[in-house]
């Protein structure tokens, strides 16, 4: 229906957004992932462009809308999943950045997915195993999954501990977070026996 609505913010509201594009306002549902980006036109009634996504249930329709393409692909992925609807799909989008979610089904890592509020270990587990082949297959999202499987070493490449902590670092630049609160998330572990993978998602657990 929609592709995307461009117009002035009208207003934020808890997880939703108000655009008012020709005379009309459209309210939105989005992510707390969303809001952060738009809240800054937010006190000048600033111009938005939210993706957006019509969701029609028998007692109504509802409107979606994300900050970028990647995070409406991501939502778009995640209501295919068995038992995932629109409500389970933004609590994850509120939890993860399209990049970091990427990164969590490429590693595997249901224990972090299920951080997401509503979403337990079963339903990680199985949004994981409907939806990493898709991810690498094909539209905007491959360039978030390819840059979290690049960012993951293989054993090969881990060869001491300053090389390990090394790589774990420049895995989670690519992730987006800053030196600083990197290293002292790094520097709060013990990753002497641990592998290049366990460090970053031990540090993702503690940056998150």
């Amino acid at each position: 229906m929609f592709h995307y609505i461009s117009g002035k913010l009208a207003a934020l509201l808890p997880g939703a957004a108000v655009v008012d594009a020709g005379g009309i306002g459209f309210k939105l549902t989005v992510s707390h992932y969303t809001l952060e980006k738009i809240a800054p036109a937010a006190p000048q009634n600033g111009t938005v462009k939210l993706y957006t996504h019509m969701a029609v249930r028998e007692d109504g329709m509802e409107l979606f809308g994300f900050a970028d393409e990647q995070e409406l692909e991501t939502f778009r992925l995640l209501i295919t999943v068995s038992g995932v609807g629109p409500k389970a799909a933004m609590s994850i989008l509120s939890a993860f950045t399209p990049e970091k979610f990427a990164l969590a089904v490429c590693t595997e890592d249901k224990k972090i997915i299920a951080r997401a509020n509503g979403i337990g270990p079963k339903t990680a587990a199985r949004i994981i195993l409907e939806l990493r082949d898709k991810m690498a297959a094909g539209g905007t999202l491959p360039s978030a999954f390819e840059a979290a499987s690049a960012a993951i070493p293989t054993p090969l490449q881990a060869t001491g501990k300053n090389s390990k902590l090394s790589e774990a670092q420049e895995a989670l630049l690519v992730l987006g977070y800053n030196r600083t609160e990197i290293l002292t998330a790094l520097g709060s572990m013990d990753t002497a026996a641990m592998e290049v993978e366990d460090i970053i998602r031990a540090a993702l657990k503690k940056l998150m």
